[in-house]
């Protein structure tokens, strides 16, 4: 398979970072940066460039919170080409382990941190069920779930 070209990826999904000007302004609004080696500035000229992003551990690191894109002079969808480049990765096999573990819960359970004892007690100290209306409260929707993820290949990615 052939190295995919994640520049075009992105212009023809319409998200043009060649129009990045480095002002910074996303990297200092980036919560997660504050506290991880997060340099969303780094991640857009490194896409810009065709350098090899997709290996880049630090793709993992954004929490999609939104504030670069919103914030971006120049209107740059830097959440939306993140997530973008994500896709490609893992279609490409390319997945931090945790991301993949996480997503093995999923695969599992129906959610990425199944709850336990403890949780359920909590949740009831809060005056809520002992659990969400989620596939834990409907354990028949779990089935659907899990047939939706298979429907989508998402198995098959998640796998090593």
């Amino acid at each position: 398979m052939s190295k995919p070209d994640v520049l075009k990826i992105l212009q023809d999904a319409g998200l043009d970072v060649l129009t990045c000007i480095q002002c910074g302004t996303c990297s200092g609004s980036c919560p997660s940066g504050r506290y991880t080696s997060l340099n969303t500035r780094r991640i857009v000229r490194k896409a810009h460039k065709g350098g090899d992003i997709l290996h880049d551990d630090k793709l993992w690191m954004c929490a999609t919170c939104y504030n670069c894109q919103e914030r971006c002079p120049r209107g740059i969808k830097i959440v939306d080409a993140i997530l973008v480049i994500r896709t490609i990765a893992v279609h490409e096999g390319i997945m931090l382990p945790e991301h993949r573990d996480v997503s093995r819960l999923v695969l599992e359970y129906g959610h990425a941190v199944p709850i336990n004892n403890a949780t359920m007690e909590m949740r009831e100290g809060l005056g809520l069920g002992s659990f969400p209306e989620t596939v834990h409260k409907y354990p028949d929707a779990l089935e659907d779930v899990k047939t939706l993820l298979r429907s989508c290949e998402f198995d098959k990615l998640v796998q090593e």
